[in-house]
């Protein structure tokens, strides 16, 4: 299995290179391969982190230091993604005209990149943010680029719910750079992040199901099919709706942010309860993909406009 994984994305790159000589890498490349979408969305959550500790009463020189700080280390964790996953890229539709697999990239650069970013961004967090935080920080980094990319997103089906951890340290991060330890909020906002993540990859998984089959990734829908993912789904659903009203309880956040935050949660579990009734798996996939985003987008806006004064 593994000798004729490696003949098929030897052929895949030989053919590519056959086609066409690969063009030099310009700045976009660069910045593709840090992945800004997934750094744009986690940045905001370390900002609601950093937001709902301080209570409005914001030291900005030290949340921007941390921000810098937690993008660096972001980046760093998604080059070194893109790094050792080159050869399955190569084989995902979505993904194969990315700098490293086509050639525009050099390997020894990018993981270069990925090394430089990672103590930048570890130096500021620890410099300027705290120990806990720059702690956070090598925690998000291990997580996404040892544990899930280099052994369970080939190998298991838990790949998504083990990695969801580190895209759920960006609000921590954010958090104990201004508490300096970890409380109840910072583990609400933890639960938040991390409870997100598998059903909005899973929806994804859905819609790229052959794609990831192609690819050899033993993703959820993949090895189990749409309907057991589906059920799978629903737990990760069904805990956030907590979520909002310990934070009101417990003067995180106002009532506002229940009553929105809480809605959406149970908008998104009627949508996902719906998928077991779809007549287009895909179609319903692609629709609670696109809530997901707008469920975490506004709800970190307004658990931000919302936060409880210090």
């Amino acid at each position: 299995m593994d000798n004729q994984f490696r003949y098929e994305a030897s052929s895949d790159s030989a053919a590519m290179s056959a086609k066409s000589p690969p063009e030099g890498a310009s700045w976009r490349d660069f910045v593709t391969v840090t992945k800004p979408g997934i750094i744009r969305s986690n940045l905001i959550a370390a900002f609601a982190g950093y937001w709902v500790a301080s209570g409005w009463d914001v030291q900005y020189g030290r949340l921007i230091l941390t921000l810098i700080g937690t993008m660096l280390v972001m980046a760093s964790a998604c080059v070194f993604n893109n790094y050792f996953d080159r050869d399955l890229d190569m084989k995902m539709e979505r993904t194969r005209d990315r700098g490293l697999p086509t050639g525009r990239l050099k390997p020894t650069t990018v993981l270069l990149y990925a090394i430089g970013l990672g103590i930048l961004g570890l130096f500021v967090l620890f410099a300027f943010s705290g120990i806990l935080a720059g702690l956070f920080g090598i925690v998000g980094m291990f997580v996404y680029v040892v544990v899930y990319t280099l052994w369970l997103k080939r190998t298991s089906t838990w790949s998504t719910s083990v990695g969801a951890i580190s895209g759920a340290m960006p609000p921590v991060i954010g958090y104990v750079a201004v508490t300096g330890r970890v409380d109840l909020g910072a583990w609400l906002l933890f639960a938040m992040l991390f409870l997100w993540q598998p059903p909005h990859f899973w929806a994804l998984g859905i819609r790229r199901k052959e794609e990831y089959r192609a690819a050899g990734f033993p993703l959820l829908p993949v090895v189990k099919g749409t309907r057991r993912t589906q059920f799978q789904m629903i737990p990760y659903v069904l805990l956030l709706i907590p979520i909002p009203f310990i934070m009101y309880a417990y003067d995180y956040a106002g009532i506002f942010y229940l009553i929105i935050s809480a809605g959406l949660s149970i908008a998104w579990l009627i949508l996902n309860l719906r998928g077991f009734q779809a007549k287009d798996e895909e179609v319903w996939a692609k629709k609670s993909f696109f809530f997901s985003i707008n469920y975490l987008t506004i709800s970190l806006i307004v658990l931000v406009l919302n936060t409880i004064h210090g």
